[in-house]
């Protein structure tokens, strides 16, 4: 796991699946490659007891999948949220351009979420919405983006139902060329959905 000079949040220690967890919320290091594609075949595998045929199998290949992750984490674009020790839950937030979205809507700041997969350990307590939240205050606060944008996978209407119910919007589709996540959804990148509770707390300042 990588040292904690890359905290930037964390949470009270509560009750959780594991007994008393503290989730920790790192910018993850290309060390950390085995750490997020295990958490993405995790999703896969649980995926395939679904009505989607979504990740069952890397796009468009194994290699190519994981060459696209490695290179969000050797540009530090890639976070990990730690449960003492065991990862929880992973998230890109990638400022740059995304060649998936429509030309007029790429000229406006925005901040593009990929890879949000949280462990089934996890699931159920709001954790993949409090990390929009976060990265819609990232987006805002670090780059003065409007939006947070995401491109879901175009076969998974559950996935679109959860995206629309924190908020999202359904934009254009993008053209079919065989990209798979085809389904484009935004939200202002100052509206919070996950609720009252804050799950994720900016640490205090380090004393000078």
């Amino acid at each position: 796991m990588s040292g904690p000079s890359y905290l930037i949040a964390r949470t009270l220690p509560e009750y959780g699946p594991m007994g008393s967890w503290s989730l920790e919320l790192r910018r993850a290091t290309a060390d950390e490659l085995k750490v997020v594609v295990h958490l993405i075949e995790g999703a896969a595998e649980w995926l395939r007891t679904k009505d989607t045929d979504q990740w069952s199998r890397p796009w468009p290949n194994r290699d190519r999948r994981n060459d696209r992750v490695l290179a969000h984490l050797r540009s530090g674009k890639a976070w990990i949220v730690w449960d003492h020790g065991t990862p929880a839950a992973t998230i890109t937030t990638d400022p740059d351009d995304d060649p998936y979205w429509p030309e007029p809507r790429r000229q406006e700041p925005a901040m593009y979420v990929h890879r949000l997969v949280v462990s089934r350990a996890y699931s159920g307590i709001g954790l993949g919405a409090q990390l929009l939240d976060w990265a819609g205050r990232k987006a805002h606060a670090d780059h003065d983006a409007l939006w947070i944008r995401v491109s879901v996978w175009t076969t998974n209407h559950r996935l679109h139902q959860y995206y629309t119910r924190l908020g999202f919007t359904r934009c254009e589709r993008h053209i079919d060329d065989g990209y798979p996540s085809a389904a484009l959804f935004q939200r202002p990148s100052k509206e919070f959905r996950a609720g009252d509770r804050l799950l994720f707390r900016e640490p205090p300042p380090a004393c000078s």
